[in-house]
């Protein structure tokens, strides 16, 4: 399994992952630290695509007046080799579940994954 967190605070990335890791022990790890770097990492990894991604939303401004996870979703998106993977938001942005619905995503606000770490099992529903 290879799961990509996105995040341009690394203190976040550390915390994903380390959570992350209690869900997926034998997972392989990878980081970005902005949507840019993440699209970097879809091509770069794309015939053996990620199986889960973590996203922020609020990060690089070059995409307004959407946020930079909002377009790296979209990217997520058109790539066929992504179809089945499981994307999550976790962002203290105020419209992240209005984000996470129109892209068909799953989403934990980022003081719920801060406070109940076990919120990060929604990757581990069908």
């Amino acid at each position: 399994m290879k799961i990509l967190v996105v995040d341009d605070i690394v203190g976040w990335q550390n915390y994903h992952i380390e959570v992350l890791k209690e869900l997926f022990p034998n997972a392989d790890f990878y980081k970005a630290n902005s949507a840019r770097e993440g699209y970097d990492m879809l091509l770069e990894h794309n015939n053996s695509p990620f199986d889960v991604i973590v996203t922020d939303m609020q990060m690089e401004s070059d995409f307004e007046p959407k946020y930079a996870g909002e377009w790296f979703i979209e990217q997520i998106k058109s790539f066929n080799q992504y179809k089945k993977t499981k994307v999550v938001i976790i962002s203290a942005a105020y419209n992240i579940q209005h984000i996470a619905e129109t892209n068909n995503v799953l989403y934990i606000r980022k003081s719920t994954a801060r406070s109940f770490p076990q919120a990060y099992e929604i990757l581990t529903q069908d």
